[in-house]
């Protein structure tokens, strides 16, 4: 019990830099939906789903390679530390050398001429996430949780401010509302035809930072290469590189080639650009579930490694699942029904607010992307990558394969359908794959049931339509609140005894 605890301590840290952190940053939505029209959103959109596809590529899979290693041999990390961070210094040197020379010709495929210094900014943006990798990943392998929360914390916020600076002090100053003396520099040196570039330029100033912030972690740092100690890491890692391209596939896809494949006139009044901004901004709701799942992962991956020669390990991790799922299907029926207050508050224009709708499928295809996390134990821990990414591939054939069936005929609800079917093939796949040569004992009926559960109350409940929000709020949430006393009922025997939010359950 006491490593489950620890597990949960360092999730509430790593939750806590990604939940708060996140949140704050989620505030820019309202601004992103009040100063950008849905084509000018739809730009920022774009081009963060090509980053992110870029990023599995800037990194290789070395940082779950560190972890893997430095578990095996933990008196050698700081060589691994040196041999992993000079492989990615140099790879991404090599990596934004190309997408400076060529910015100029991707930013003219893509639709965006003279607009080049924005790939300069991803690109940098890249290598700095790169080189940063390894610090990170030794934090969490040191169990600096609080010290990962902070940095992540203040690299989010600082991110923030720079959006305010620009996107509000700078564009009141240019429109004469705000020091009227200083519109005639504002006129001259402010893009307001192009006012989406300041978005990334606040992502590059932030980021930069984090070199300066983890330079203790750097401390001792040599460059250094051994081809005989390199080979082992990278035939573990490159499959890894393989799992987050089509992982960024299953993820991002919808997101890049929405404007490609939505057919003219498919949303009234709308272009395909407005479709894309649309989409984008509903989809960053599902962050209320990926925010958890994102904590539980900068602590599950050294929590698995460093029990992985328990002999309880499977059963210890067949509950770390079935807490996960509890609480996720928790934060499905949360969000799910209140998404007519969470649009009204985050999405200030209504236009936004008519993708809603496909929320909840996004909200589901992540719990069972967590799930999916949850199951690639079994690859990790016997050095069996490759069926890694495998499945994954097998997510992205079909995220392709349906994305190009169902957009032309649904639009952005298609993307929302077939990333909830990408992710569940994958989580099934790596279900059945890992019973075969890691078997853990995981309550399936259980966590089933739970899914099951609560969709039933989300559709259910979703009925209730009174045509006032203040009505719907209060009726929906009765469904809240019936699924945590259903879940009380049903765990009670497993809570007896322990404090939960500072009250001892009877």
């Amino acid at each position: 019990m006491s490593t489950v605890k620890g597990l949960a301590g360092d999730t509430m840290w790593y939750g806590l830099s990604s939940i708060v952190g996140r949140m704050i940053s989620y505030l820019l939505v309202p601004l992103y939906t009040t100063v950008f029209l849905p084509g000018e959103y739809g730009i920022v959109t774009e081009l963060y789903a090509y980053t992110a596809f870029l990023y599995p590529v800037f990194t290789y899979g070395i940082e779950t390679a560190y972890f893997r290693f430095s578990n095996k041999d933990p008196d050698g990390e700081s060589g691994l530390f040196n041999l992993a961070t000079s492989s990615l210094i140099l790879s991404s040197i090599c990596l934004a050398s190309l997408l400076f020379w060529f910015g100029a010709d991707i930013a003219v495929w893509l639709e965006y001429p003279g607009k080049e210094m924005v790939f300069y900014w991803l690109a940098a943006v890249l290598t700095v996430d790169a080189i940063t990798a390894v610090p990170f990943a030794r934090l969490r392998f040191r169990k600096k949780a609080k010290k990962f929360a902070f940095i992540r914390f203040f690299n989010i916020t600082f991110a923030v401010f720079l959006n305010l600076f620009f996107l509000v002090f700078c564009l009141n100053i240019y429109e004469g509302d705000w020091f009227p003396q200083w519109r005639p520099f504002m006129l001259e040196h402010y893009d307001f035809e192009f006012k989406a570039k300041y978005v990334f330029l606040s992502n590059l100033i932030s980021n930069s930072l984090l070199i300066i912030l983890l330079i203790k972690e750097f401390k001792g740092f040599k460059f250094t290469f051994s081809r005989k100690k390199f080979t082992p890491i990278i035939l573990y890692a490159s499959p890894l590189l393989f799992m987050g391209l089509a992982g960024m596939t299953n993820e991002m896809l919808s997101r890049a080639l929405l404007k490609f494949w939505l057919p003219a006139g498919f949303y009234q009044d709308q272009t395909s650009m407005d479709a894309l901004g649309i989409f984008g901004a509903c989809y960053k709701l599902s962050v209320f579930m990926m925010l958890g799942i994102q904590a539980f992962r900068y602590a599950a991956e050294p929590f698995f490694f460093s029990n992985a020669e328990s002999k309880d390990s499977p059963a210890l991790f067949a509950r770390v699942m079935t807490g996960f799922a509890i609480f996720n299907a928790f934060i499905f029926v949360s969000v799910s029904l209140n998404l007519e207050v969470i649009g009204m508050l985050f999405l200030s224009k209504p236009i936004y607010r008519e993708g809603l709708y496909i929320v909840p499928f996004l909200l589901m295809a992540y719990f069972f992307n967590g799930i999916y996390y949850n199951l690639s134990v079994w690859y990790k821990l016997t050095d069996r990558t490759i069926y890694g990414a495998l499945i994954t591939i097998l997510g992205a054939l079909i995220t392709i394969g349906l994305n190009y069936v169902l957009i032309p005929i649904m639009g952005y609800f298609g993307s929302a359908i077939v990333t909830l079917i990408s992710f569940l093939a994958m989580a099934a796949t790596s279900y059945i794959l890992g019973k075969k040569y890691y078997p853990v004992p995981y309550q399936v009926n259980k966590i089933l049931s739970y899914v099951v559960f609560s969709s039933f109350l989300v559709f259910g409940f979703y009925q209730f339509d009174s045509g006032n929000w203040l009505i719907n709020f209060i009726l929906r949430n009765l469904g809240v609140l019936l699924f945590v006393l259903v879940t009380y009922f049903l765990e009670r025997r497993h809570l007896s005894g322990r404090v939960v939010f500072g009250l001892k359950i009877p």
